[in-house]
C-alpha cells in the first residue's frame, strides 16, 4: 500500500501531515511513503531526512497522486490536483464538507474515498486521532501568547518599591480544548483568569486550572451527547449577555473560543460591550474563520475600536507550524493504522467501526 501527501499552498497553510516520525511508523507497518519534493524543508525537514528513512522523494505532483492508495493532507487540494486522483483513492484530511460541499460530490461521483477527520466521534479509541483536541489545544496557548504581546502592560502581579503593579484580569469564553489550555497558559504567566462556557460540565475542570467560572441559569441544557457545544435559547443568550457585558468592564484580556460544528460562530461580545471595556483591551478570537464571536472581528486584521483592539487570524497553527504538524501527523498515522489491514496489506473500510464510518463522507 502507497501513503503519498504533496506541499499544502504555503500562503494559507504551513503544517504537514508526514513528519519523519511518522515516516518511519508507516514504513515499519510495511507501507510505502512518497512525498513531494522539499516537503517538509520550511519545517527543516530536508528531503535527505526522509530518504534515509526510505521515503521516496518526487518532484511530480501527478505521479505523487498516480500511484497513490492514500492522499494524507491538512486541507483539501485544489481543483486541479484533485483532478489527478481515479477511483477507489482515498484521501484523509480536514475536509470541511460543510465549505467544500460541491467538491467532496464530485470526488464520491469519482468513488473517491473522502475521510474528513474533523468529524471523529468522541470516543476513546478515538482520543489518539482526534486532531480537533491536539489543534485546540496548541491554538489557545498561542492566543494567549499572541495578546500578552500586544497587551501594553505587565501580565503577573509584581510589588516594587515605588508601587504594586496590578495583575491583569483574563476572561476565556469558551472552555473547550481551546479555551481550557489557554486558561492554563494565562494563569501560568500570573494572569486572573475567569471564563464561561454553556457547558456545565466545563466547571470543574476550569476551577481545577485556577480560574473562577462564570455561570447563568440553565448553562446545563446546553450540551450534546458529543460533548459540545449546542445553540442556546434566547432567554439564555440574554442572561449570558448581561453577565458578560458587567464582567468585560473590569476584564484587559479575552480570548474567544466559542465553536459550533458546521455553524457559524455565534457573536457573543456585542458592540456595546466592548464601548465599555476600558482602553488597551485585547480580544483574541480564534473563532475569526467561521465569523468570529465579536461584532467587528475580522479575519487577518486588528480593529481597533475605542482602544480596544480585536485581532484574529485565518490559522493561527501557522505560527507554530513544527509542534501542529508534529501532533497533526500522529494523529493521521493513528487513523490510518486503523483503516490499514495489516493481514492483506489494503485499507479496510469496515463501516461496522464507528471511527470509520463517522469519518467517511458519503
Amino acid at each position: 500500500m502507497k501513503v503519498v501527501s504533496i506541499l499544502e499552498d504555503q500562503n494559507i497553510e504551513k503544517r504537514i501531515a508526514v513528519t519523519p516520525e511518522t515516516a518511519k511508523k508507516y514504513i515499519s507497518l510495511g507501507i510505502d511513503v512518497s512525498l513531494q519534493k522539499n516537503y517538509g524543508a520550511h519545517l527543516g525537514f530536508e528531503d535527505s531526512l526522509y530518504k534515509d528513512l526510505g521515503v521516496k522523494i518526487v518532484d511530480d505532483e501527478k505521479d505523487i497522486f498516480d500511484n497513490a492508495d492514500i492522499v494524507l493532507q491538512l486541507g483539501l487540494p485544489s481543483d486541479n490536483k484533485l483532478s489527478y486522483l481515479k477511483e477507489n483513492q482515498s484521501i484523509i484530511g480536514v475536509l470541511n464538507p460543510y465549505l467544500n460541499k460541491k467538491k467532496i460530490d464530485d470526488l464520491i461521483k469519482k468513488k473517491i474515498n473522502n475521510f474528513s477527520l474533523e468529524l471523529l466521534p468522541r470516543i476513546t479509541r478515538a482520543q489518539s486521532m482526534d486532531i480537533l483536541s491536539s489543534q485546540a489545544n496548541l491554538a489557545g496557548y498561542k492566543a494567549v501568547i499572541e495578546s500578552f504581546a500586544h497587551f501594553e502592560k505587565a501580565i503577573p502581579m509584581m510589588m516594587t518599591a515605588a508601587g504594586t503593579v496590578p495583575a491583569a484580569k483574563v476572561l476565556i469564553v469558551g472552555a473547550g480544548v481551546a479555551g481550557l489550555q489557554a486558561i492554563a497558559t494565562a494563569k501560568r504567566m500570573g494572569a486572573i483568569v475567569f471564563a464561561t462556557d454553556v457547558r456545565m460540565a466545563s466547571k470543574e475542570q476550569v476551577e481545577s486550572l485556577g480560574g473562577k467560572f462564570l455561570s447563568v441559569d440553565g448553562t446545563e441544557n446546553l450540551e450534546t451527547e458529543g460533548g459540545y457545544a449546542k445553540e442556546a435559547s434566547d432567554e439564555f443568550k440574554k442572561k449570558q449577555e448581561e453577565l458578560l457585558a458587567e464582567t468585560l468592564k473590569k476584564i484587559d484580556i479575552v480570548i474567544c473560543t466559542a465553536l459550533i460544528p458546521g455553524k457559524k460562530a455565534p457573536v457573543i461580545i456585542k458592540e456595546d460591550m466592548i464601548k465599555n471595556m476600558n482602553t488597551g483591551s485585547i480580544i483574541y478570537d480564534l473563532a475569526a474563520i467561521q465569523g468570529g464571536n465579536t461584532a467587528f472581528t475580522e479575519v487577518d486584521k486588528i480593529i481597533d475600536k475605542g482602544g480596544v483592539k480585536i485581532m484574529g487570524e485565518t490559522n493561527i497553527l501557522n505560527k507554530l507550524p513544527t509542534s501542529a504538524s508534529n501532533l497533526y501527523a500522529k494523529n493521521v498515522f493513528n487513523f490510518v493504522s486503523n483503516l490499514y489491514d495489516k493481514e492483506n496489506k489494503k485499507i479496510n473500510i469496515n463501516l461496522e467501526d464507528e471511527i470509520i464510518e463517522k469519518t467517511l463522507l458519503k
